[in-house]
């Protein structure tokens, strides 16, 4: 009995020691996890704006006119009026063609319309001549009328005179055709002096519309062929106001033209590899919907005041279709993807996070629309995640301009 007793006792002790032992090493985790260090995170303040609802996209710049200048008629170029790359108005004179060979054309027709309009002058002498003996062939018939009705001249006699009228009468006749020939050769010879005139303005040839040259392609003193097509003397591109054609994919359609109803559309563009920013307006969608490409063509409008805007440029297009009135922001680099879906770390007022599910509306450039699961004024990380858990204490850190703490 002693024996077991001290057995017994031995055992207990053991078991007492071990207990005590396991009780210390779990006391040691416990105030260990407690002294856990804080993780060093950026935060942003949950803010409720306006936000624009854009879309972007690449476009390309394109003159919104462009004219290729030609010759009219063949000739020499006399004169050039302009340099390369310069703006010129509407109708400013760009080249001028030797006029001598159509001065001379428009002097001869001139001459020919004179020489005609003086047979005009003639032949209305002689209609007046043979009208007026026409007439005294008329009294005279009449006379002798008379006297063969009363016996007293032959029937032969009057027949003579009457002959004699009726001849005069085509005489007249005549000189009113000559008259009326005449008439229609001063019109034909009006018609010849015309288009020397217009020839001769085309020795001068003015800018179609206002833009900027391009290259000089034909010299003084070459010698050009009338719509010589193909080969141009200068091509001039209006740039004020200048076009940016850019496509969107189809699914934004119904909500651009819906959009486009209520009123004029804001675009902005950036050319690649340039900060400045131009703004216009977008003035036509396409009429059908690329089916290769699954995307609609848009153009949009500029005023193109400064330059920004080149022909054959590449830019970045932002097309703002609506403003989100009063919506919830927070960065876009706040939002995290999980298995559940979207969520970010909310920190709470005891310092500590909280993992919390949220319903995005949409992303604008860097900025995110939250349409539920957060409240204005709340605080979200928006760096340092990786390190966070449910409950883990955070320690703020500045993020500079673009953060909050």
């Amino acid at each position: 009995m002693t024996l077991r007793r001290a057995a017994a006792q031995v055992l207990c002790l053991a078991l007492s020691a071990l207990a005590a032992c396991s009780r210390g090493e779990g006391d040691q985790a416990k105030a260990k996890g407690a002294r856990l260090p804080a993780v060093p995170v950026t935060a942003a303040t949950v803010e409720t704006r306006d936000v624009p609802v854009q879309i972007q996209g690449i476009g390309n710049v394109q003159a919104s006119s462009t004219v290729s200048v030609y010759s009219l008629l063949s000739g020499q170029i006399f004169h050039v009026h302009f340099k390369e790359g310069q703006d010129v108005a509407a109708g400013a004179l760009l080249f001028s063609i030797d006029p001598r060979p159509f001065e001379a054309a428009l002097q001869q027709a001139q001459a020919t319309m004179a020489q005609h309009q003086a047979a005009i002058a003639q032949a209305e002498a002689n209609l007046a001549r043979d009208q007026a003996q026409a007439d005294n062939a008329g009294v005279e018939e009449e006379r002798y009328k008379k006297l063969v009705q009363g016996g007293l001249i032959a029937r032969e006699q009057y027949d003579q005179i009457l002959t004699a009228h009726k001849s005069t009468l085509a005489t007249v006749d005549a000189s009113k055709a000559a008259v009326a020939n005449a008439m229609a050769l001063v019109r034909a010879d009006a018609a010849i002096v015309e288009n020397a005139k217009v020839q001769l303005a085309y020795t001068a040839i003015r800018a179609p519309i206002e833009g900027r040259t391009g290259n000089l392609l034909i010299h003084q003193g070459n010698v050009v062929k009338s719509n010589d097509i193909g080969n141009p003397l200068v091509v001039i591109n209006r740039v004020h106001p200048i076009n940016v054609v850019f496509a969107m994919p189809e699914r934004f359609l119904d909500e651009i033209k819906t959009a486009r109803a209520k009123g004029p559309l804001a675009v902005e563009a950036t050319p690649q590899g340039q900060s400045v920013i131009a703004r216009g307006t977008l003035s036509f969608i396409n009429n059908a919907v690329d089916t290769t490409t699954g995307t609609i063509q848009l153009k949009a409008t500029f005023e193109n005041a400064d330059n920004a805007l080149w022909p054959g440029q590449f830019a970045t297009v932002t097309l703002t279709v609506r403003t989100e009135p009063n919506a919830l922001v927070v960065p876009s680099q706040a939002i995290q993807a999980g298995q559940q879906g979207q969520y970010v770390f909310v920190i709470k007022p005891d310092g500590t996070v909280e993992s919390r599910p949220v319903v995005v509306a949409f992303a604008s450039g860097p900025l995110t629309i939250v349409r539920q699961g957060l409240q204005a004024g709340e605080r979200v990380v928006t760096d340092g995640q990786l390190r966070l858990v449910s409950g883990a204490r955070v320690d703020i850190k500045p993020a500079g301009p673009a953060g909050q703490k």
